[in-house]
């Protein structure tokens, strides 16, 4: 009998508690409430959706600095490749730098992966490479020019030139 009269009390509570439960749950959301989560969750999803754009534009905009490095790379080795003896007889010097001379080498398409024809005319990923050999000792001695190669490219997405630039010092050994 002891045992009855305790679950008595506890089931009453249950039943009440699943009464109110049942009638607060019926009540549903107004419709203001679902414009505001809806107005919150379209901020979210704007938010996403905009880094991710932004981190693909940063990801294009990476790949063909990268890209650009390398072809000024591509135009200091060039430069650094030409026969240069000062102390032969003749002097042999394919590379002339009286005080400083400018080379521009002839515009070329970047080197990145991309869908469409690049040979178009119209196609935007094009890269130049300005070369400028200096001295930078005239001692007999020790004869050192300072070769630099500035690598111009125009992001598509800004219309912007950008510039990538790659300077070597160069002995008459090397």
């Amino acid at each position: 009998m002891l045992v009855i009269e305790w679950k008595r009390p506890v089931l009453e509570r249950m039943l009440s508690r699943t009464k109110h439960f049942r009638q607060r749950h019926n009540a549903g959301f107004a419709l203001g409430e679902v414009l505001v989560a809806f107005a919150v969750l379209m901020i979210v999803f704007s938010g996403l959706i905009y880094g991710y754009v932004q981190a693909n534009r940063m990801a294009e905009w990476t790949s063909m600095s990268y890209a650009a490095q390398s072809y000024a790379s591509e135009g200091v080795e060039l430069a650094r490749s030409a026969q240069w003896e000062p102390r032969s007889s003749p002097v042999k010097d394919l590379l002339p730098a009286s005080p400083v001379t400018n080379y521009t080498m002839p515009p070329d398409i970047m080197d990145i992966p991309i869908q469409g024809s690049p040979t178009d005319t119209n196609f935007p990923f094009w890269v130049t490479n300005y070369v400028s050999i200096s001295n930078v000792s005239s001692n007999p001695s020790v004869y050192i020019r300072q070769i630099r190669c500035d690598c111009k490219w125009t992001f598509p997405f800004t219309g912007q030139v950008q510039s990538n630039t790659v300077i070597l010092v160069r002995t008459m050994d090397q």
